[in-house]
């Protein structure tokens, strides 16, 4: 096929609010260099990073909850990794069809249907720790087209789930499968979820719950039946106190003020995995809780290749799917970032081109 030479989408075009997102019908289609491939985006879902970065919520200055940071401005280093090169097409969520590979490259098949991991392993990176992403290093999937590296995708083209689910998945599906990997997750283990009617959360009660753990998730009342559809045995009200020493391993997404309750609620020898905090990301411990508990306290960004193979796995044999609670073609970004921001839903939201 002849490759386009412009195509629609959403730039970024800096930190602050909705009307940082500008949509274009004439945005230059990106042309795949040696060990890239172009892939024609079929669905792109919608994430917490996404408006985080948009915000500038990353920047160490911003102390508040994500309800609470309402848009930097100026030069903050408002990236998960630093300063963004704006203008910047963000979304890292991606199911597509490759449509073309660059100059002496191997790749997946034209044709075939593909998704890439959010954070992926870069040595040559500028990134401090060797990673970039798509949607924040280099452009991502809020287009109709992106070029991705062919090393980082992945061919999901067997699996029986729709292209809308499959563009769900890979960011918080892959963030809840590294979360689970790194916290050693097992048949039997007592785990907690926080924010369980999330995206994320969601996603980690389902895989959880797959490998055999009994899960407790956290989440509005109105909520507990889509959580309890995904895989867990118990569901706690957001304000409910959770029981002490009761629990293996905590999956922590919400931050905030109810950190210490949450290391209280681990056995002796308990793991405690973070991977978001939108209730605030300054939080007070003591200290005792966790040495003289011998807990052990996780920082989950990054998915390793390992994690999201077997994740891909999962997709591939239709043994995980996502609640899809609604869907925006890509032109009304804003209307489902107010959405999402909104949580009055259960389950992800996603843009189709």
């Amino acid at each position: 096929m002849s490759l386009p030479t412009t195509m629609s989408g959403v730039q970024l075009t800096g930190h602050g609010g909705p009307e940082k997102l500008v949509w274009s019908d004439a945005l230059p289609a990106p042309r795949p260099r040696k060990g890239w491939a172009l892939v024609k985006v079929l669905a792109a879902g919608v994430n917490n990073t996404d408006i985080n970065t948009r915000i500038g919520w990353y920047a160490r200055e911003n102390t508040g909850s994500t309800q609470d940071t309402h848009g930097a401005s100026g030069d903050v280093q408002g990236g998960w990794s630093g300063a963004l090169p704006f203008p910047l097409i963000q979304g890292g969520d991606l199911c597509g069809e490759v449509v073309a590979l660059g100059p002496d490259t191997t790749g997946p098949a034209i044709g075939a249907r593909v998704v890439c991991a959010n954070v992926q392993p870069d040595p040559d990176s500028d990134s401090p720790v060797g990673y970039r992403v798509i949607g924040s290093e280099y452009d991502g999937a809020f287009a109709q087209y992106c070029a991705v590296p062919v090393d980082a995708l992945y061919d999901v083209t067997r699996s029986p789930l729709s292209d809308v689910e499959i563009g769900a998945m890979p960011c918080a599906f892959g963030t809840a499968m590294g979360l689970v990997h790194r916290s050693g997750v097992a048949a039997n283990s007592r785990v907690l979820v926080t924010g369980a009617s999330g995206g994320v959360g969601m996603a980690a009660t389902s895989i959880a719950a797959h490998l055999g753990a009994q899960v407790t998730g956290i989440c509005h009342a109105d909520k507990a039946a889509f959580v309890k559809e995904a895989g867990a045995t118990h569901t706690l009200a957001r304000d409910a106190q959770p029981p002490a020493q009761s629990y293996d391993i905590v999956i922590d997404l919400v931050g905030g003020p109810a950190f210490p309750a949450l290391l209280d609620a681990l056995k002796p020898g308990g793991r405690y995995a973070v991977s978001g905090a939108i209730a605030g990301p300054i939080v007070e411990a003591d200290l005792r809780t966790i040495y003289l508990n011998d807990l052990t306290l996780i920082g989950c960004t990054f998915q390793s290749p390992e994690s999201f193979a077997a994740l891909i796995a999962l997709i591939n044999d239709g043994a995980i799917r996502p609640r899809i609670a609604q869907t925006f073609p890509l032109k009304d970004i804003a209307q489902a970032q107010a959405a999402f921001a909104e949580k009055s839903y259960a389950g992800k939201l996603v843009l189709i081109p």
